[in-house]
């Protein structure tokens, strides 16, 4: 299963709760008749979307059997998620954050920088947040910083600017 987005909040005295979208596609993951999944301890609930529309570019989504602000904000904090068989086909040079997530990061030089452990930001101002020997270190997301991906290998070759891994060294 791979996370779409997070509940934020509930909205409303309906049941509906504003999402923290993790898709690039908001618009066609989150439609009505969709499903996505949340976990309750150990039970993984299907949860089928009975309404959505946006608000300040965040979906705002009403769930079947989700009928109250109490219900709503049971939610609060869950990952909703969808099977990795439900993702669409990326074009080439693109890639699904949990894709990157656990490669490493190497220099063209040869350096390694550390793995990745998390992807953080909005889309076109991400970043890999890359940790080793637990220091942790941002590293922006970016075409003239990360100038080779190579899944098969789990590889992210950088060239970083000078100074970035010794200003990120935290």
């Amino acid at each position: 299963m791979v996370s779409v987005g997070t509940v934020a909040r509930s909205h409303g005295r309906r049941g509906h709760v504003v999402v923290n979208s993790l898709t690039d596609f908001p618009e066609s993951r989150f439609r009505v008749g969709e499903s996505v999944y949340t976990k309750d301890g150990t039970d993984i609930i299907k949860r089928r979307i009975t309404e959505v529309r946006f608000q300040r570019g965040r979906p705002v989504v009403g769930f079947e059997d989700i009928h109250s602000i109490t219900d709503a904000e049971e939610l609060r904090d869950c990952e909703l998620r969808i099977p990795e068989s439900a993702l669409s086909r990326l074009p080439a040079g693109t890639y699904y954050s949990h894709d990157l997530v656990g490669c490493e990061v190497v220099t063209r030089a040869g350096t390694s920088v550390g793995l990745v452990s998390r992807i953080e930001g909005p889309t076109g101002l991400q970043r890999l947040i890359v940790v080793k020997d637990e220091k942790i270190c941002d590293v922006p997301l970016v075409d003239a910083v990360c100038v080779s991906i190579d899944l098969r290998v789990r590889r992210i070759y950088i060239e970083p600017p000078v100074g970035l891994l010794d200003l990120n060294d935290r």
